[in-house]
């Protein structure tokens, strides 16, 4: 006699499972192995601020040269991004992400090892590929696990890895370059490449997606390990029934994850996302990739431009937590907005400090004040990208708007190494601030604001996200 088919359906279950679970040691302990990649990950694409002078100087390169290196890696991360998104919906988020670092390894080393200009390119795209493949899925697979209440603050502070990154890169460089050349900083940073043992011991698939393509029983078990370890952690000997406050049965898709973001539930968010990471890629690794260049091109030494970038880098730190208050508080929608706005006058204001002359005291404080403005940018891009897409299209959507902004990255320091002999410093800031601005409009004229609301209801429609209000005050009520 057949089984009676399951009067909840699974997908709304593991959903309704997932969400109302308390948030415990258990989250944190996935939230700091996902963000630990995501560091090591941003210390190796923040290392080319750091060692680009020093590489121009070795192959006696032009400044639009230095920007083709320079632009290299992003050229490798448009590909990768758009890679993995597919790859991740199609074969899981976990394999993805595991290969992803395996590969941004091997690169690194390879890296340290280029003997000319086009090796050297060679290998920073392999990086670049790497690169792009993981932080899409890093995002898609932490925003998957953490409860409505919980995910935008994880996501947020996760991005904070980043300036971090960026700012454990310029230690690593400062320390090593005098004394060993940017080749041993190359060497040293595909150590971090192992930690993909721990991601396998600890990250489990995404008992989402797992539902989504169908493998109930391995969702199931999934589902288990992770209520068991909750209470574990928690100290509880049961856990409130799963609450659903709308039924509906699976989604089966009749299109592919690609056709499926340009359909009408999402085509104006993938405009509005797309047009967001260009130019917000465009203006920040156009404007930073070049810090140490530029101010070596002032008459600071290479030391010495190092440490002042550092020193500016670490504005991003109460950058990126105050972007992780505020996308709870405030909404991702105006944090966004309005760390775009900051980053755009600031970078205006730092390029007219730069131009006319002003001390190395005032550029820095400019410089403080644009970089807390652009990586609490970052904390709310990241936040916000996964959550306007549903579980069958979120690592696709999130991949191909990192693509598409990897083709802003990619331009960005070319486009400065083309543009600084004829505008100057002063026109190379302008053209970030445009950018950014550029991007500020598009969030404000097409975004939706998603705070709060549960992953399933944001995959409906633009209209449908007001019902999931109810979805998430039931799990609210039921804690």
């Amino acid at each position: 006699m057949p089984k009676a088919a399951p009067t909840t359906p699974l997908r709304a279950s593991a959903a309704a499972r997932l969400e109302r679970l308390p948030f415990s040691s258990y989250h944190r302990l996935l939230f700091i192995v996902i963000a630990l990649a995501f560091f090591f990950d941003s210390v190796d694409l923040g290392t080319m601020t750091f060692v680009l002078g020093s590489i121009k100087k070795e192959f006696g390169l032009s400044t639009a040269a230095a920007g083709l290196v320079a632009s290299a890696s992003f050229f490798g991360m448009v590909a990768g991004a758009a890679v993995a998104g597919l790859l991740a919906d199609r074969f899981g988020r976990r394999p993805v992400f595991q290969w992803s670092m395996v590969l941004w390894g091997a690169a690194s080393y390879l890296c340290s090892t280029a003997q000319n200009v086009d090796a050297l390119i060679v290998y920073r795209i392999l990086l670049g590929i790497g690169m792009g493949m993981e932080f899409p899925v890093a995002q898609a697979l932490l925003s998957e696990f953490v409860p409505a209440a919980s995910r935008g603050r994880l996501i947020a502070l996760m991005d904070g890895f980043w300036p971090l990154g960026f700012i454990a890169s310029g230690v690593v460089s400062y320390f090593v370059i005098p004394s060993f050349g940017w080749r041993t900083v190359f060497a040293l940073l595909a150590i971090p490449a192992v930690f993909v043992l721990v991601v396998r011991r600890i990250v489990p698939e995404s008992p989402r997606w797992l539902e989504h393509r169908g493998r109930l029983r391995e969702a199931q078990s999934v589902l288990s390990s992770i209520e068991a370890k909750v209470m574990r952690a928690c100290g509880l000997r049961e856990l409130p029934a799963p609450i659903i406050a709308h039924s509906q049965p699976p989604l089966q898709r009749k299109q592919g994850a690609f056709r499926e973001i340009w359909s009408s539930t999402y085509r104006t968010r993938t405009i509005m996302v797309w047009t967001l990471w260009f130019f917000a890629l465009l203006g920040f690794y156009g404007l930073t990739s070049w810090l140490g260049a530029l101010m070596q091109q002032s008459g600071v030494a290479v030391a010495k431009s190092v440490l002042y970038t550092v020193w500016i880098s670490l504005a991003g730190v109460p950058g990126f937590l105050c972007a992780a208050w505020l996308v709870e508080r405030w909404g991702r929608k105006p944090t966004c907005v309005a760390s775009l706005v900051g980053g755009a006058v600031m970078a205006y204001v730092y390029g007219q400090a730069a131009l006319h002359g002003a001390s190395v005291a005032l550029v820095i404080c400019a410089g403080l004040a644009m970089q807390f403005f652009l990586f609490g940018m970052w904390a709310a891009l990241y936040t916000y990208t996964p959550e306007l897409y549903g579980t069958g299209a979120r690592a696709t959507g999130s991949g191909f708007a990192s693509a598409i902004g990897r083709i802003g990255s990619l331009i960005g320091p070319y486009a400065v190494g083309v543009v600084l002999p004829t505008f100057g410093q002063g026109g190379v800031f302008t053209l970030g601030a445009c950018s950014f601005a550029l991007a500020a409009i598009a969030v404000a004229t097409m975004g939706i604001e998603t705070k709060g609301l549960a992953l399933e209801a944001l995959g409906q429609s633009d209209g449908g996200a007001a019902n999931a209000d109810g979805y998430v005050a039931a799990f609210d009520k039921a804690r």
